[in-house]
């Protein structure tokens, strides 16, 4: 078993594994014309939930020391919606950069010393949150984004995702 410099990660850690895995089987067989297919919806699209994913962790990982940069991060920088008519990168784009990351961020969050969870981060000037807070906040909306890239699945005519 891996020794975890802090136990209030423990949690996160099986949740963040878990995704890592969902993320591959959510996205697995869509086609790239169906990315951007939006249902007539004002909804988000595929290919930038997906986008969005990677881009959290991206930024959490830039949080915990790790500096890497995604490819299309300009879709993304400072929390950019969705934008119309767009060119959004592939969906084997982003499973490279997903790839790329996740072992990164995990290995930074399992070495996370209890001075880095409480460090404050400043998200905007009216508001900060800790490290171990943003952990919490981005564990929880992967699992988020991940259910509602699973729902496009099923809405766009996909088997549902697989779980193993």
């Amino acid at each position: 078993m891996e020794q975890i410099k802090n136990s209030r990660t423990d949690g996160f850690l099986v949740l963040y594994d878990m995704q890592t895995t969902f993320f591959s089987s959510v996205i697995d067989g869509i086609s790239e014309n169906d990315t951007t297919n939006r249902l007539n919806t004002g909804a988000n699209h595929i290919a930038w939930l997906t986008g969005s994913l990677v881009a959290q962790r991206y930024g959490l990982a830039k949080e915990f020391g790790v500096n890497k940069v995604q490819n299309g991060a300009d879709f993304f920088a400072g929390n950019k919606g969705i934008q119309d008519n767009a060119t959004y990168p592939t969906l084997d784009v982003y499973r490279r950069d997903w790839e790329i990351i996740s072992p990164l961020l995990r290995e930074a969050i399992l070495n996370a010393s209890a001075p880095q969870l409480d460090r404050e981060i400043e998200m905007s000037p009216d508001f900060k949150m800790t490290a171990y807070d943003l952990l919490s906040f981005s564990v929880y909306r992967e699992a988020n984004i991940i259910g509602q890239i699973a729902l496009w699945r099923r809405l766009l005519g996909y088997p549902a995702m697989k779980y193993m």
